[in-house]
């Protein structure tokens, strides 16, 4: 998206340096060329390439439930995160979420209290936890490490510091880390 708004700002920027550094340039197009072309035709074509590009990076996100893709679910309180592994019964309940990298994981987000907002900046956008629902989410990071992750919705004066950390595992770490218990 950026990519390509910077494409559009630098073709309007180009055209308005061509018409100050050489003014009579742009005499011999009628003005309707102008408006149809500049300011309907561009736009729709920028706008179209983008909304294209939005919708299939955007489907990358969603969950699909025929996938096979490991599960984890994240519970809201006031004011931490609480993930638990329903793939792995015997890990328990950690407040660090725990996922393997180069992977998709699909996050099951609730709330017990009030409404919190499930984000990991740099691995997905965010998700609403909503009391007595269930949203789902999906994540992914590319290389291990730790991500910082966050509640992004005011829910009461603890809310800034309900934080939390991904820490993504290499895949066979991640099987034996759940394999002990992720305690």
């Amino acid at each position: 998206m950026l990519g390509g708004a910077t494409v559009l700002a630098l073709l309007v920027f180009a055209l308005l340096a061509l018409v100050y550094l050489r003014p009579g340039v742009g005499a011999r197009v009628r003005g309707r060329d102008w408006v149809v072309y500049g300011g309907l035709v561009m736009p729709v074509v920028v706008l179209t390439a983008l909304v294209g590009y939005a919708l299939f990076a955007g489907e990358r996100l969603l969950a699909h439930p025929d996938e096979n893709v490991p599960r984890v679910a994240a519970r809201g309180e006031m004011w931490v995160w609480r993930f638990s592994y329903p793939d792995h019964p015997g890990a328990g309940e950690t407040d660090v979420l725990h996922i393997p990298a180069g992977q998709a994981v699909d996050v099951l987000v609730t709330s017990s209290d009030v409404v919190h907002s499930f984000w990991v900046p740099r691995l997905a956008g965010k998700i609403d936890a909503i009391p007595g629902h269930e949203n789902v989410v999906r994540i992914k990071a590319d290389r291990p490490g730790a991500y910082n992750g966050v509640c992004a919705e005011f829910c009461g004066m603890g809310h800034t510091d309900m934080r939390f950390m991904v820490v993504a595992h290499d895949p066979a770490d991640y099987e034996a880390f759940m394999a002990g218990g992720a305690q």
